[in-house]
C-alpha cells in the first residue's frame, strides 16, 4: 500500500530559506564596510591627471589674478618734474625761423623781435645756431622737429630757394593737422602767388605797419599756452 505521506506543495517549501537570507541581507546591509586595500590601478585613478598642454591650466580657490600694477602719473620718477617733459621745454625751441639767404637781415629782425620783451621766446635762426659741420638736411630736418611752431617767411627769393621749399613740406608732413604749429608770413608776394601746399592755411600779411611780426608772435604765445 503506497504511503499516504505527501510531499510539500512546491511554495511551501521556500518560505523559510527566503526568510533567512533576506535577514541575512539586511544585517550585511547595516554592517560597516570594511575598507579595501586599494590596488595601484585604483589609486592611480583617483588622482586627478594634469590638463593636456593644449588646454589652460585650472586656478584652484587659493589662486589669484594679480591686477595689472596702473602707472602713478608722475611716471616712474614721479614728483612735478615730469610737467617740464610733456610742456613747452620738451622742445629746446619756440619757434623755427625759415627762411631764404637772401631774406637773412629781415628773418634777424623777425627773430630779435620774438626774443626780446616779455615774451623771451627761444627761435632756431640757421645760420646762428646750426652746428658747424652739421649737414643741411640733418640740421634743417633737426630744427624743425626740436621746435613747437615754423616760421614760413614766403617772399619771392623763398620760393626760388629749393631748401626752402623742403623745410615747408618737412613742416607740414611732420604736424599736418596741428593748427598754429606752422605759421607762413608772406611778404613781397601777391596772394596768387600764395604756395599752393598752404592754401588751406591762413598766412600773416607782412605788408602792415609792424610787418606782421606781433601776429606770429601772438600766434606763437597762443599755441603755447595750449602746452600747459
Amino acid at each position: 500500500m503506497a504511503s499516504s505521506t505527501s510531499s510539500p506543495a512546491p511554495g511551501s517549501r521556500s518560505k523559510k530559506p527566503l526568510g533567512k537570507m533576506a535577514d541575512w541581507f539586511r544585517q550585511a546591509l547595516s554592517r560597516k564596510p570594511t575598507k579595501m586595500p586599494a590596488s595601484p590601478e585604483s589609486a592611480l585613478s583617483d588622482v586627478s591627471q594634469p590638463s593636456s598642454p593644449d588646454s589652460p591650466p585650472s586656478l584652484g580657490p587659493s589662486s589669484e589674478v594679480s591686477p595689472i600694477p596702473t602707472p602713478s602719473p608722475g611716471g616712474a620718477g614721479g614728483g612735478s618734474g615730469s610737467s617740464s617733459s610733456c610742456g613747452r621745454w620738451s622742445k629746446a625751441y619756440d619757434v623755427c625761423v625759415c627762411h631764404s639767404e637772401e631774406d637773412l637781415v629781415a628773418a634777424q629782425e623777425l627773430v630779435s623781435y620774438l626774443e626780446g620783451g616779455a615774451a623771451s621766446l627761444r627761435c632756431f635762426l640757421q645760420l646762428r645756431d646750426a652746428t658747424p659741420g652739421g649737414a643741411i638736411v640733418s640740421e634743417l630736418c633737426h630744427a624743425l622737429s626740436s621746435s613747437h611752431c615754423r616760421v614760413l617767411l614766403i617772399t619771392p627769393g623763398f620760393l626760388r630757394d629749393p631748401w626752402c621749399r623742403y623745410q615747408m613740406l618737412q613742416a607740414l608732413s611732420e604736424a599736418p593737422g596741428a593748427e598754429g604749429r606752422t605759421i607762413p608770413l608772406m611778404s613781397g608776394l601777391s596772394r596768387a602767388a600764395y604756395p599752393a601746399e598752404l592754401r588751406y592755411m591762413y598766412f600773416v600779411d607782412g605788408r602792415g605797419p609792424e610787418r606782421g611780426f606781433r601776429q606770429v608772435k601772438d600766434a606763437v604765445m597762443r599755441y603755447l599756452q595750449t602746452l600747459g
